[in-house]
């Protein structure tokens, strides 16, 4: 490898889940009370995505970390105040709906139409990074659906760990059912990686990185590009927060075929 990857790390906020989420139907669609009040934080699964992004162009010389993120321009500023702060990356933001209520297919074709846009992007050093899931809007196919739009053959979901070869091939590590892995080699870039944990903890706050990402971050949140996300086709006639029932009773010399009976019963009902 003597150009280094260029990885697109594709990842946005959520609310912090130490909040209360409460659903609720606006004009615009199904949203969250006093979403924009809600502190954020960056998904999860697209942090793991970030920290092994990071660790990985460290690794490799010559590589460039892009973080691409759909969001509300304000937000995505408070957001990029702690995660800026983190590992080295280039932010190209789009302004949109980060609502858990948007549509998988029209995420996928905004941070396409992104990502595609990079200047000097080589498709022949590219890595796309994200998360195999969300905090937010699981649906759990948006990676799958970028990776198809931007004409990429080989992805890889859930995964946890990706070591690099001399040759430029890598060795992935996916996984699959049953506590197991399954491990895949891939000649070369591009490739669309899902990730799940990884193996790296997060990194301390390094205030230095902080200034030197800042210095990108606010150019690129001024020149942010509004993207309409919403929900598809989708109709929602109803949001609300899922009741909570507990049914207690306690009784004595029942037999393990009563109670099993008795729940299905209970479940029928």
């Amino acid at each position: 490898m003597t150009d280094g990857f260029q990885i697109v790390v594709c990842g946005s906020l959520v609310p912090d889940p130490l909040q209360t989420l409460e659903p609720l139907t606006t004009p615009q669609g199904p949203g969250l009370k006093n979403e924009l009040m809600l502190p954020s934080v960056l998904d999860p699964w697209s942090a793991h995505a970030l920290f092994e992004a990071a660790n990985l162009a460290k690794q490799i010389a010559g590589s460039k970390v892009y973080l691409v993120s759909l969001g509300p321009k304000a937000k995505l500023q408070q957001l990029m105040m702690t995660v800026a702060q983190k590992v080295p990356f280039e932010l190209v933001a789009i302004d949109g709906s980060a609502s858990g209520f948007t549509d998988a297919h029209e995420a996928a074709a905004v941070l396409a139409e992104a990502v595609a846009a990079i200047p000097g992007l080589d498709k022949n050093r590219l890595l796309v990074f994200g998360g195999c899931a969300s905090a937010s809007r699981d649906a759990g196919v948006t990676m799958q659906l970028l990776c198809e739009r931007l004409a990429i053959r080989d992805f890889f979901a859930g995964v946890d760990e990706i070591k690099v070869k001399p040759d430029s091939s890598f060795e992935v590590l996916e996984r699959i059912e049953g506590g197991q892995y399954q491990v895949s080699v891939c000649k070369g870039a591009p490739a669309v990686l899902a990730w799940a944990t990884g193996n790296l903890p997060e990194p301390p706050n390094n205030p230095q990185v902080g200034m030197v990402n800042m210095r990108g971050v606010m150019p690129a949140l001024m020149k942010a590009k509004p993207s309409k996300v919403g929900t598809g086709g989708i109709a929602y006639e109803k949001t609300e927060v899922p009741a909570q029932k507990r049914a207690t009773r306690i009784v004595k010399d029942v037999g393990a075929d009563q109670i099993a009976a008795e729940i299905v019963e209970w479940i029928k009902q």
